[in-house]
C-alpha cells in the first residue's frame, strides 16, 4: 500500500525555486546578465579544476555538452539561458559569492535553477549520475557553503523587500518564533547559514506526550509526501511510482533485515521553515553516519522530453548524499528504526550533532542534526508491526498545495498496541 501525493515539483512548492516558470526564467536572465557584466571576475579555484576535468575527460565533456544541447525549446522553456560550457561555468562561478534572497520569485537553490532543465535531459541523467561529475559538484557545493558560512553572506539579512529581515520575510518564516536579536545588525546572525539553521525560542515546539513512548513525533518541520507499507528489501526505485528499496535507502545497513516489510514515512522541508532534525522517539543510538551520493540526479520517469519538472522525492532518498541514524527505541514494540536526512540539490551538507553517536541515549524531541542551505527531504523507516496508525496531519493530502505543515515534535504516529517486541 502507498499513500502518494500528486502535487507539483516539491522544490517549487517548498519555495526553493519560483512557483511559476516565468519567475524562474526572469531570475535566470538576471543571473546571466550579472555573469556577463562580471565576465572579468577571476574564476574560483574549484571552477579552474572543473574546467580541467572537462578538458581532460572526453566522456564528461560529452555529457555536459550534450545535456546543454538537449534542453528543449518551446512553450515551456522559452529562453535558452545556457548556450555552451564556458557560459555554464561563468553562471556557476557567479553563484559562489551569492546568497539567496527573499521574494516570490527568489531562487534559494541557484545551482538547481541553472541545472533545472539540463539535468532532466537524457545526457543530464547520465552526467549527474557520473562519479567524476558528482565529485566535482561536491567541491563546488563545499565552496559555496564556505561563503554562506562566512560574514560576507550576511548582506541579504536586511529589511529590504528582498531581505530576510523585511516585514514580509519575517512573516513568511515566522521569525518571531526564533532566537534572534531584532536590534542587532543582521539580526545578530553571523552568516546566511547561521540564519538558515536558526533555532526556536524555548517552548515554541513542545514535544507531544513526552512521557508516552507509544507516541512518535515529527522529526522535521515538513510537508508529508508519502507513506508506504510492506516495503521491499530491494526494488526498482528509479521507475515510475518510485517504490522504496530499504537496502538501497540504507546502503545495506545491518538493520535492513528488521525493516523489510515495514513502513516508510517521507516528508519534505520548505525553504522558509526550520531545518534541524529531532529524534522521533526515545532510544539508544546504534549508528550515525553520512553517505556520499549524487547531487542533481533526477528520476527519468517523466520521459525524454523533460518538459515538466520531475517528482523525484523517493528516488532522491536512495541516491542523494544523506545522513543515516539508526535508533533502538525504548519502546520494544517500535524496536529499531532509521531516520534518513536526504540532501536534495544544494543541500549536500547534512551535519550530525556530536552528541549523536553509538551508545548515546536520546530522548524524544532531542536534536539529532541539521541541514545547511537548500532543499531537503527525510524518511522515517519502521519495522513491520511497529506502527498502529498515523496522526491525521501526517497523512499526505493529494492535490493540496496548501496542506499544512507537520510541526517538529508534534504527534506523528502511534505505535501498535502489540508487536514483535
Amino acid at each position: 500500500m502507498s499513500i502518494d501525493r500528486t502535487h507539483p515539483d516539491p522544490r517549487r512548492q517548498g519555495g526553493w525555486l519560483p512557483s511559476e516558470q516565468d519567475g524562474l526564467e526572469a531570475w535566470l536572465r538576471g543571473h546571466r546578465d550579472r555573469a556577463q557584466e562580471n565576465g572579468e571576475r577571476p574564476w574560483h579555484p574549484v571552477l579552474v579544476e572543473f574546467q580541467r576535468l572537462i578538458d581532460d575527460d572526453p566522456v564528461v565533456r560529452m555529457y555536459l555538452e550534450k545535456m546543454i544541447a538537449q534542453v528543449p525549446s518551446g512553450r515551456t522553456y522559452r529562453d535558452r539561458h545556457v548556450e555552451d560550457l564556458p557560459q555554464l561555468l561563468r553562471l556557476i562561478n557567479e553563484v559562489l559569492t551569492v546568497a539567496p534572497e527573499f521574494g516570490p520569485n527568489a531562487v534559494v537553490t541557484p545551482l538547481g535553477a541553472i541545472f533545472d532543465w539540463s539535468m532532466g535531459t537524457p545526457a543530464g541523467h547520465s552526467a549527474f549520475r557520473d562519479p567524476r561529475v558528482n565529485a566535482m559538484l561536491k567541491k563546488l557545493l563545499t565552496a559555496w557553503c564556505e561563503f554562506l558560512s562566512g560574514p560576507d553572506s550576511r548582506y541579504v539579512l536586511n529589511d529590504s523587500s528582498s531581505g530576510w529581515l523585511g516585514s514580509d520575510a519575517q512573516k513568511a518564516v515566522g521569525l518571531d518564533e526564533f532566537e534572534y536579536d531584532p536590534d542587532a545588525e543582521y539580526g545578530g546572525f553571523t552568516s546566511w547559514n547561521d540564519f538558515f539553521t536558526r533555532t526556536f525560542k524555548p517552548g515554541r515546539r513542545p514535544v507531544a506526550h513526552p512521557d508516552d513512548d507509544s507516541v512518535i513525533v515529527s522529526a522535521c518541520e515538513s510537508t508529508p509526501y508519502r507513506i508506504a507499507t510492506d516495503v521491499s528489501r530491494q526494488d526498482r526505485f528509479w521507475v515510475k511510482g518510485q517504490p522504496y528499496s530499504v537496502a538501497d535507502l540504507l546502503a545495506n545497513d545491518p538493520v535492513v533485515d528488521e525493516l523489510v516489510g515495514g513502513t516508510v514515512y517521507q516528508a519534505f522541508l520548505s525553504a522558509m521553515n526550520f531545518h534541524r532534525w529531532h529524534s522521533p522517539i526515545s532510544g539508544t543510538i546504534e549508528r550515525a553516519y553520512l553517505l556520499d551520493g549524487t547531487y542533481y540526479s533526477e528520476s527519468d520517469e517523466q520521459g525524454p522530453d523533460a518538459l515538466q519538472p520531475t517528482q523525484s522525492q523517493s528516488y532522491l532518498a536512495h541516491v542523494s548524499a544523506r545522513a543515516v541514524i539508526v535508533i533502538n527505541a525504548d519502546n520494544p514494540v517500535i524496536g529499531r528504526m532509521a531516520f534518513v536526512a536526504v540532501g536534495m540539490s544544494e543541500v549536500s551538507s547534512c551535519l550530525i550533532d556530536d552528541a549523536v553517536h553509538p551508545g548515546a541515549h536520546v530522548t524524544k524531541g532531542q536534536e539529532l542534526g541539521y541541514f545547511q542551505f537548500g532543499g531537503s527531504t527525510h524518511c522515517l523507516i519502521f519495522r513491520p508491526g511497529a506502527i498502529g496508525e498515523f496522526a491525521l496531519p501526517a497523512i499526505p493530502q493529494p492535490n493540496d498545495p496548501n496542506a499544512p505543515l507537520v510541526l517538529v515534535n508534534s504527534h506523528l504516529a502511534t505505535a501498535a498496541a502489540g508487536g514483535e517486541g
